[in-house]
């Protein structure tokens, strides 16, 4: 075991950069790059409920990274490089603009609530929205003026910001339904890539079952954090099983102290 001492020391004294509630963000093996870390962390309410839900930030890990795998071979920019264990992935350092980008296609949550709407119905057309990131104020809704007015976001950035949100939402539209699951909404964050002195926006953070709505097509039964938010029980089962119908997990696996197998 003597030779994998220094790699062990070297793990324990890497930079952490940034602890957000479900990962956490290490500074990566060369320059501009991080580690993502994903944790087990469960919380809802702005972090008023929390739990640690063993297994969770391993099965977030792997959907992630399937779906920004695809996201980058259709050529959509992501942050995402490599998975390189069960909890961490290897991503481009960006500049995060801060704001949650929600992308709805079926009345939830706290549309459903503002609006009045009930739960389930189909909307017109999908509808984006944005928020300000800021646990202190819980993330309040705004509007492209109030993103142009304050400086979050350039006009053409916007534009970019919006142009991604569509084209990732038609395709994991697409992708889920095609394994019988329901896209509901969802919510992705974006960041400025620099190279050299260009710079263009990409999809960061990370896209799982934490940041979307997915309902089974058959039953409408909610396949993600909902469970917790709403004490359904079953969240990691649930989570599971997203990954389970996308492939990236043997349907004959268990989730364990050391998590699932990953499929190569």
């Amino acid at each position: 075991m003597d030779f994998l001492q220094p790699r062990l020391l070297r793990m324990n004294r890497r930079r952490r950069i940034y602890e957000g509630k479900a990962k956490i963000l290490y500074e990566g093996p060369e320059p501009g790059t991080l580690i993502q870390h994903f944790k087990d962390d469960a919380t809802a309410f702005n972090a008023k409920k929390h739990e640690v839900i063993e297994g969770k930030g391993v099965v977030n890990n792997r959907i992630s990274e399937y779906l920004f795998s695809r996201l980058n071979e259709i050529g959509v920019p992501t942050h995402f490089v490599r998975r390189l264990n069960a909890r961490e992935q290897l991503v481009r350092e960006v500049e995060i603009i801060p704001l949650e980008v929600v992308v709805r296609n079926v009345a939830a949550g706290s549309l459903s609530t503002r609006l009045g709407i009930d739960e389930g119905t189909q909307l017109p057309r999908s509808i984006i929205e944005f928020y300000y990131k800021n646990d202190a104020l819980n993330d309040p809704m705004v509007s492209e003026e109030h993103i142009t007015a304050f400086g979050w976001a350039a006009p053409q950035e916007l534009d970019d910001i919006m142009a991604l949100a569509i084209r990732v939402n038609d395709f994991l539209s697409g992708l889920f339904l095609g394994v019988g699951i329901k896209l509901v909404d969802f919510k992705i964050e974006c960041g400025r890539l620099w190279e050299g002195d260009n710079m263009r926006i990409v999809v960061a953070d990370e896209i799982s079952p934490d940041c979307c709505r997915l309902w089974d097509v058959k039953t409408n039964d909610k396949m993600d954090k909902d469970r917790f938010r709403k004490d359904l029980g079953g969240m990691i089962e649930a989570y599971t099983e997203v990954a389970r119908r996308l492939g990236v997990i043997q349907e004959n696996e268990k989730i364990g102290a050391g998590g699932p197998k990953l499929v190569k």
